[in-house]
């Protein structure tokens, strides 16, 4: 058996444990909501999304109103979140394309879902998985991409081919949980620059622990 199908089962176990509260920091209370601020997300903080989307959401309640959003006016509500003109051009782009083709029902289908502007398969598998409970895939993210490197579940640096390594060593029944997991032990533990190996629950098991503290080869 390959050793990353040998340390994946353990892996989630312990993250489970650790984190059994792992939900998307993202705040939201529909799937058009958690569409929205998973695009506004990008190159941006959740907690500052967070701060952006209750008044944004007050303003253009449904996908309807965001369809006929006013640009100039989209774009100075989330111009702190960054590349605001692309993200608003996705988001007006996406509610009119969910109004006109889904009756301004956000689809709930990976296929459909990415003929939606803005939204490739990390948004798709955020959307599905938070707002429909559904698993398609593994949403892959910048945390979750850095830790099955770090964990030896992948060696891509490509989203995409993370996910497919990933769908193939993880039970489908941890795919939908597996992003959020990731996310908070990457937030936590196994930063980018100052990853806490020593203090590290998953290191017995992380092929990269003694790479970056070779002294735990010893202990």
């Amino acid at each position: 058996m390959d050793p990353a199908q040998r340390r994946i089962k353990p892996v989630i176990r312990l993250l489970r444990k650790h984190y059994p509260q792992a939900r998307t920091a993202l705040e939201f209370a529909d799937p058009l909501q958690i569409l929205v601020a998973t695009i506004l997300a990008a190159q941006c903080t959740d907690e500052r999304v967070n701060t952006i989307t209750p008044g944004l959401f007050r303003k253009y309640p449904d996908a309807a109103a965001l369809a006929r959003a006013d640009r100039t006016d989209l774009e100075g509500i989330i111009r702190p979140t960054g590349f605001f003109r692309n993200k608003a051009r996705h988001i007006v782009g996406a509610a009119q394309k969910i109004v006109a083709d889904h009756g301004g029902v956000v689809p709930d289908s990976m296929e459909q879902l990415l003929t939606l502007p803005g939204v490739a398969r990390k948004t798709a598998n955020i959307v599905l998985s938070a707002g429909y409970g559904k698993a398609e895939g593994i949403a892959v993210d910048t945390h979750a991409g850095r830790l099955s490197r770090r964990l030896g579940l992948s060696r891509e640096e490509d989203p995409v081919k993370v996910e497919r390594d990933l769908m193939a060593l993880v039970p489908k029944a941890d795919w939908l949980d597996l992003n959020v997991l990731l996310v908070e032990h990457g937030r936590a533990v196994c930063q980018a620059r100052k990853p806490d190996c020593p203090g590290c629950f998953l290191k017995g098991l992380c092929p990269s622990a003694v790479k970056l503290f070779p002294e735990l080869e010893t202990r």
